[in-house]
């Protein structure tokens, strides 16, 4: 396990997770930030992504499991992103929509945030949000982060306004 809570466990995600993974993402009311489900096919590029990060910088998004019952109910991890001119170190997270309004997300970002504080030495975290994602700009703020600057992503064939909330290191 990569990080443990209260309540989760924390793990880079493997091919066995594809099933779990397609909870999320194929589900059009939790993908509503993307412009819809995927695809089996963008499900699976999507986990190839995130085993490719692991392999490049050590972290992305990883499995998130109650740890009650083991069972995959979201991923939450650390990314590069690119942001305007730069790439910035950002926490994400997405959850099986059975799974929303139990603080699993702010919990799970939480313990990343510390993760890239205390183990990657970063200086700031980010989450970069769409301007309709009201629950996961909550998340941010519960966990501290302040709005910083916007910027429109092309996604998907659409323009999408978003935000940037980010958290410095305290020394």
């Amino acid at each position: 396990m990569r990080l443990e809570t209260e309540r989760l466990y924390l793990r880079e995600m493997m091919q066995s997770d594809f099933s779990s993974l397609c909870k999320i993402l194929q589900d059009e009311e939790t993908m509503t930030a993307y412009e819809g489900a995927f695809s089996d096919a963008e499900v699976q590029e999507w986990l190839d992504r995130q085993i490719s990060r692991y392999q490049k910088w050590e972290f992305g998004a990883w499995a998130v499991l109650l740890k009650e019952s083991g069972e995959m109910i979201g991923q939450c991890g650390l990314t590069m992103q690119p942001w305007k001119d730069r790439e910035l170190l950002e926490v994400g997270y997405l959850f099986q929509r059975a799974y929303w309004h139990n603080g699993y997300a702010t919990e799970a970002a939480r313990a990343c945030i510390i993760y890239a504080f205390e183990v990657l030495h970063a200086e700031e975290v980010c989450s970069i949000i769409r301007d309709t994602n009201t629950a996961s700009q909550k998340v941010a703020l519960r966990n501290g982060m302040t709005p910083a600057d916007t910027w429109t992503k092309h996604y998907r064939g659409v323009d999408m306004p978003h935000r940037r909330y980010t958290l410095r290191r305290k020394f």
